[in-house]
C-alpha cells in the first residue's frame, strides 16, 4: 500500500489535502503520473497544511452564502442551447463544464465544473437535472433546459 496527499479532489478517494492510502499500482499508473496525488513523506505535513489552506481559501466560507446560491440555483431553470439533430438528439453530450459556463452566463453565480454531477449523460433535448455540491454539507439540483441551437 502507498501512502499518499491528494493535490486534486478525486471521486471515492477524497479531496486535496487529504492523506490517503491506495495499491501500488494505481498510485504509480495513475494518481501520481496525472498530478492528482504526490508521496507522503514526514516533511509533506507541511505541505498537506497549505494544500488545505488553499482549500478552504477557494471554498464558500459562509454557510448562508452557500444556501443562498443553492436557492438561487433550484430557484430557476437554466438553458442549454447545444447543436442538435432534427429528431432533438444532441450531437455529443453534456459536459459538466458546459453546465458551469450556462450557469455563469444566466447570472447565477460561479461554479466549479468538477463539483458538477450529471447522473445520466444528456444526449436529448429537454428537461435534465444535475446536482452540484456547494460544501461537503450541502448539494444543490439545478433544472437543466437543453434546446437545440439555431
Amino acid at each position: 500500500m502507498a501512502k499518499l496527499i491528494l493535490t486534486n479532489e478525486v471521486a471515492g478517494l477524497g479531496s486535496a489535502g487529504d492523506v490517503i492510502e491506495v495499491k501500488n499500482g494505481y498510485a504509480r499508473n495513475y494518481l501520481i503520473p496525472q498530478g492528482f496525488a504526490v508521496a507522503w513523506t514526514r516533511g509533506g505535513e507541511k505541505q498537506v497544511a497549505s494544500i488545505r489552506a488553499a482549500r478552504d481559501a477557494r471554498a464558500i466560507h459562509v454557510h448562508e452564502e452557500a444556501v443562498a446560491l443553492k436557492d438561487a440555483l433550484e430557484a430557476n431553470k437554466v438553458r442549454l442551447s447545444v447543436k442538435a439533430g432534427k429528431e432533438g438528439r444532441l450531437f455529443g453530450a453534456v459536459k459538466p463544464a458546459d453546465v458551469a459556463t450556462a450557469v455563469a452566463a444566466a447570472g447565477l453565480g460561479e461554479l466549479d465544473k468538477r463539483k458538477i454531477h450529471i447522473p445520466a449523460p444528456i444526449k436529448a433535448v429537454g428537461e435534465h437535472e444535475a446536482t452540484v455540491r456547494l460544501r461537503d454539507d450541502l448539494t444543490a439540483v439545478i433544472t437543466l433546459q437543453v434546446v437545440a441551437a439555431k
